[in-house]
């Protein structure tokens, strides 16, 4: 009895350690994560790091404050650069505005408006905020009450947009960071749509438990969008061109480390010899990756280092020195030459060691690659780069299981019609479509919505189907199942003699 009471306190204890340590709230920013920055129309992408600044729409300022709040949260940009969270002001009600009935009667002759650029200058100066500075435009214009509600809100938003700086602070996703490439810099995303992308996810039935085959070239953002659809669960193979992976968008997503462990790379130039039954681990390339800053800095591949760590060593030496220039620090502990010489020799064999351990773990992770594309099992094939689709296609095909689906873009429609033909010609496929996109945005407000005048022109076209067991193949299981039942010759030769016999009977 005396254990069992001893026994109680040390498990209420645990307990109440356990209910005392705070649950991992995701929705709350920190320090190290990555969000999106959001003022209006305008999204742009960075990592929430202390005493950095950041110039987002001419305005300069730093993302301390922004620690601890809540994602959507907006923040507005006050002296010396610090966000404050912006309370949010009760807005004017119709009934108490004074609007005119219509606005026939306003002439626009640059004089409606009493304050001068000096003087708006000088609010600034001494501190006054965007909205009071919105406000006394509003007082001093002479013609504000003569528009219409329309008219009045117009202004308001236009004048908001110019002199508050207000920046709202997003949660990273799929549609945020293609609203933004897209808007921002299409050219790197193939000039593929929002919507595009999202019709891409749903043909090729992406969810959890797959196991994805993704070859694409735009930045890592359909990438990043079928790995937030799988949410860290299956396995995702990313073929690549050149010398490594890009995945600039997919650093934008945040993931956590788990999710990488279930993705794996395998070079676009070792395809054949797999397909060909010739791929040897030894003929595997010692790329860089993106985050190694040899490849940053100037864009160079190490693909030409051997294997020896002797001839390694002198050729990352080399390229430290000549890619590398001393960086300024914070602290200087000591201005001896011989210490300099001891610090630089440590951090390049530091170096050293831990570039040889990445390109080991790399080659390990393309052999599973090579491994897990063997199988021929795959779940789905996602295409979407600058490259023709057609040999991609074919080959990619390879390695998807039957019954499964495949989507294959391109931002002009005629490779995808001729690579429609060649893959009705190869066969193994069934339900090909070619499809095109159309958006349309639409302004929805009190009495006025209607489609908005400016619209996208396209957003690619898309290549679909499902893939089937081949003829060739069926035939070829057809035959061995054939041979397996066939009967011995032995039987054919009596029942042969027997079936003569008849036919000379009378």
């Amino acid at each position: 009895m005396e254990g069992a009471k001893g026994e109680g306190p040390a498990e209420g204890g645990a307990m109440e350690n356990s209910a005392e340590r705070p649950p991992r709230q995701d929705h709350l920013i920190r320090d190290g994560d990555f969000v999106v920055l959001k003022r209006e129309d305008v999204f742009k992408a960075v990592q929430v790091q202390r005493r950095k600044k950041v110039t987002f729409e001419k305005q300069w300022f730093f993302l301390d404050n922004v620690i601890g709040h809540s994602y959507g949260t907006t923040f507005e940009v006050s002296s010396g650069g610090n966000l404050q969270p912006k309370k949010m002001m009760e807005e004017i009600t119709s009934e108490t505005k004074e609007a005119g009935i219509d606005n026939r009667n306003i002439v626009d002759d640059g004089k409606s408006q009493k304050l001068t650029q000096d003087d708006i200058k000088a609010l600034k100066d001494k501190g006054i905020k965007g909205e009071e500075i919105v406000q006394q435009l509003i007082e001093n214009s002479t013609t504000f009450r003569d528009k219409t509600e329309f008219a009045q809100d117009k202004y308001i938003k236009k004048k908001k947009k110019k002199y508050e700086a207000v920046i709202t602070v997003v949660k990273p996703s799929t549609r945020i960071l293609s609203i933004m490439y897209y808007a921002r810099e299409p050219g790197k995303i193939n000039y593929m749509r929002y919507d595009t992308l999202a019709q891409m996810l749903t043909l090729g039935n992406i969810h959890a438990g797959n196991k994805m085959i993704v070859m694409e070239t735009c930045a890592g953002l359909v990438l990043g969008a079928v790995m937030e659809r799988m949410g860290g669960f299956g396995s995702i193979i990313q073929m690549y061109p050149g010398g490594g992976p890009v995945r600039a968008a997919t650093t934008c997503f945040g993931f956590p480390k788990s999710f990488f462990n279930s993705l794996y790379e395998f070079p676009l130039g070792k395809v054949n010899n797999l397909l060909n039954g010739t791929f040897s681990s030894k003929a595997l390339p010692l790329e860089s990756k993106d985050n190694i800053s040899v490849e940053e800095n100037n864009g160079t591949l190490l693909d030409d280092l051997q294997t020896s760590p002797k001839e390694m060593e002198e050729n990352v030496v080399e390229v430290i020195e000549n890619n590398h220039p001393q960086q300024e620090t914070m602290e200087v502990i000591s201005q001896e030459p011989e210490y300099k010489e001891h610090k630089e020799r440590g951090n390049k064999k530091d170096y050293i060691q831990e570039f040889q351990r990445k390109q080991e773990q790399q080659k390990k992770r393309q052999i599973e690659a090579a491994t897990l594309l063997n199988e021929r099992n795959a779940d789905g094939l996602i295409i979407a780069s600058r490259y023709h689709p057609t040999p991609l296609a074919l080959s990619l095909l390879e390695f998807v299981a039957p019954s499964r689906p495949f989507v294959v873009y391109c931002h002009y429609k005629e490779p995808l019609v001729e690579c429609y033909t060649k893959l009705r010609e190869r066969g193994g496929v069934i339900n090909l479509r070619l499809s095109e996109t159309w958006l349309r945005n639409y302004q929805v407000l009190p009495d006025r919505s209607h489609p908005k005048l400016m619209m996208s022109g396209g957003g690619g076209y898309l290549l679909s189907g499902i893939t089937v067991a081949n003829d060739k193949q069926k035939s070829e299981s057809c035959m061995v199942e054939l041979q397996k039942t066939e009967e011995p010759t032995a039987k054919k030769r009596k029942v042969q003699e027997s079936d003569s016999a008849l036919e000379d009977l009378p």
